[in-house]
């Protein structure tokens, strides 16, 4: 399950929640109880799998030298 920013808007508490991308997204401040707004986020980050990366996604040229 993905990991939510929010931040409080009255106190300026920041703080995250992981839940599904379908559940409710109205969260209240565990510091004040006052209603929080989701952040926007940089997202994920990115997880390259296998023995090694542009090696295996990238052909070689001629002279053996990648682009």
């Amino acid at each position: 399950m993905p990991t939510y920013d929010y931040e409080c808007e009255r106190c300026g508490e920041r703080f995250e929640v992981v839940h599904g991308m379908m559940d409710v997204t109205k969260r209240a401040c565990p510091k004040c109880g006052q209603p929080a707004r989701r952040l926007i986020s940089g997202g994920g980050g990115v997880l390259f799998k296998g023995s090694g990366f542009p090696v295996n996604d990238y052909p070689k040229s001629a002279s053996g030298v990648r682009p």
